[in-house]
């Protein structure tokens, strides 16, 4: 069995990162900037994010082209390959395969068996 191993279990904080998926970019933006009371720190065409109180919102109009099907979770993880070797051994389907995404990042999404949305992250 593959276990998905934390530097240090004891400090898990849990899914950092909110991405949802928008159709319409300024259309969220101006609702998400209401509901959540803060300018984003991140807007470009391409992506708006957010940062309150540690949790990472993030608007992603590219979202549903990648597989998104709502709101994902995306969990902070030390060896990104290991855990996407961990969920799918337990029954998890990767929707869109471990990517870079620049500055040390990277990402990927995968489902439970019910559909949900599970995001990894991991950050060099």
């Amino acid at each position: 069995m593959v276990a998905i191993e934390r530097k240090d279990p004891e400090m898990n904080e849990g899914a950092t990162v909110l991405l949802y998926p928008v159709s319409d970019l300024s259309r969220a933006k101006a609702i998400f900037t209401r509901l959540l009371g803060v300018e984003p720190m991140a807007d470009v065409p391409y992506y708006v994010g957010y940062q309150v109180e540690g949790q990472h919102i993030g608007l992603e109009p590219n979202g549903a082209a990648r597989g998104m099907t709502g709101a994902t979770p995306f969990w902070e993880i030390d060896d990104l390959n290991d855990a996407v070797a961990a969920l799918t051994e337990a029954g998890a389907t990767i929707v869109e395969d471990v990517r870079d995404v620049g500055g040390g990042g990277l990402v990927a999404m995968l489902s439970d068996a019910d559909g949900n949305m599970i995001g990894l992250s991991q950050w060099a």
